[in-house]
């Protein structure tokens, strides 16, 4: 099978299965194809042909191995016909009725199919599907907000329902599932990695359009060449927006590379006599110039395994040992709280476990930010479990308490109790223990929907904590069952 192929990524030969020469076997070896019938030198024009589709079956591999495209692409289509070109050569190689050259030519022509039905699986999978709408999406959103009022003389207007709209779009990406497939992992990376740099650039334009110029235009010449590259460096930001999001069809980032690398050179030549405050002014200009210019290199971005295989990533690993020793806690609360004993509180330990989090690196990888967020909810679930216990076994009901708060308090021991399985879950969503435990957690939603405070304050207050708890070990049942991958 075509999946074979991936070995080869992480720099292991491509042997499938078996031995396989780059160049023609020596005489003294015995090729697969022959061990069971040795009549048949590899020197035999069928044999000598097979070995020559096999060499570039091997070429082909692994660029239908990381090929993450759509089947309407140029490379896609070059592969298919690349392919299809050597599934025909095989079948032209005469067997002369043989059956061990049969057999041979039968398994060259399952590897060059299987490769064809790798490349086209992928191109057509859903999650593909998922990922290319979701950046249409983008594109869309884009081009009539961005790229549009500035190609038609307008002025581009980045407010926070765009960023908002865009942000919504990361995180969807970030849930599209990969099953593993370096494609899939491949296609979502390049997806993720160009809209966030495009959301780097529009923050970066937000802050700009609520700062006025620093310095008048009469305050000294130098400030009206510094002017007039800001106007120019507002043209460049859309037009680098419109190349992250695949808008714009005659410029390259080579082109505005060099454009953006002029400016510089522009502000450089720029005499300042020495006066503090332009040189201020400038060095932000060139500040701001650079910041477009390490967007430029997205070219090849992804092409790299260790960028979009996440599994490799330190800063995930890093999130992975923090939930190794969560899950070991975890097990521990949920065991001492089964035998009644509540002295086990490793909440200083947790405590310190989130601060961990918060200090690991993202690099603004929305993955990989996810991956953190995840971890800091399976941290919190514990805290709360903890403290809400405390909290019961402390609470010293009196004898004026409200009937109403009373009742909230009674529903909170019940969710206690549904929080120590919730935590202790490890199935699907199609599991009934999963579809018993919603139905309770709902249960106690409805019964907390029902308390009526009847102007008690306090039962007010307790109710909506309630509320919020219930609703948040929901939540954290939902993630744990959501299969999310990075």
């Amino acid at each position: 099978m075509a999946v074979r192929w991936l070995c080869s990524l992480f720099g292991k030969p491509f042997d499938g299965g078996k031995r396989m020469d780059h160049g023609v076997p020596q005489q003294q070896q015995q090729h697969p194809m022959e061990q069971q019938h040795q009549p048949y030198h590899p020197q035999h024009p069928a044999m000598m042909r097979l070995y020559e589709v096999q060499k570039e079956v091997a070429s082909l591999g692994p660029q239908v191995c990381t090929f993450s495209g759509m089947q309407n692409d140029r490379d896609y289509k070059r592969l298919e016909r690349e392919l299809t070109r050597l599934l025909l050569e095989v079948d032209q190689v005469d067997t002369e009725g043989k059956p061990e050259l049969q057999g041979a030519r039968k398994r060259a022509a399952q590897e060059v199919e299987g490769l064809l039905r790798y490349l086209e699986e992928n191109a057509t999978h859903p999650s593909r599907v998922a990922i290319e709408d979701l950046s249409n999406k983008a594109r869309q959103l884009v081009d009539e907000r961005v790229v549009e009022p500035q190609r038609s003389g307008g002025v581009t207007e980045i407010n926070d329902e765009l960023v908002d709209a865009l942000q919504e779009i990361v995180l969807r990406l970030t849930q599209v599932k990969t099953e593993g497939r370096v494609p899939l992992r491949k296609a979502r990376y390049r997806a993720l990695t160009r809209l966030c740099a495009v959301q780097d650039v529009l923050e970066g334009r937000t802050q700009q359009q609520t700062l006025s110029l620093p310095l008048s235009g009469e305050t000294h010449e130098a400030v009206n060449r510094i002017n007039q590259v800001m106007v120019k460096v507002s043209v460049a930001r859309s037009q680098l927006v419109a190349l992250l999001m695949g808008l714009s069809g005659r410029d390259s980032c080579a082109h505005l590379s060099r454009i953006l690398t002029e400016m510089q050179v522009e502000l450089d030549a720029l005499d300042v006599s020495g006066n503090a405050a332009i040189r201020n002014y400038r060095k932000q200009v060139v500040e701001e110039i650079n910041g477009l210019l390490k967007h430029l290199d997205l070219e090849g971005e992804g092409e790299d395994t260790r960028r979009y295989d996440l599994a490799q990533n330190n800063s995930i690993r890093e999130i992975e040992a923090v939930r190794a020793h969560v899950s070991h806690l975890r097990e521990g609360v949920l065991r001492h709280s089964m035998m009644g004993d509540l002295n086990f509180r490793p909440k200083a330990e947790l405590q310190s476990l989130l601060i961990h989090l918060d200090a690991v690196d993202t690099a603004k990888n929305p993955c990989i930010r996810e991956a953190r967020r995840r971890a800091v909810v399976e941290v919190q679930a514990i805290i709360t479990f903890l403290d809400l216990r405390e909290a019961l076994l402390c609470r010293q009901p009196g004898p004026s308490e409200h009937p109403s708060h009373r009742t909230v308090w009674l529903v909170l021991g019940s969710l206690s109790d549904l929080q120590a399985q919730v935590l202790g879950f490890d199935g699907k969503r199609a599991d009934k223990s999963y579809m018993m435990l919603e139905e309770l957690l709902t249960k106690q939603l409805l019964a907390l929907d029902a308390v009526d405070p009847q102007g008690d304050d306090s039962t007010k207050m307790a109710r909506k904590q309630a509320v919020k708890f219930a609703q948040n070990i929901l939540n954290y049942l939902d993630m744990k069952t959501d299969e999310w991958e990075y």
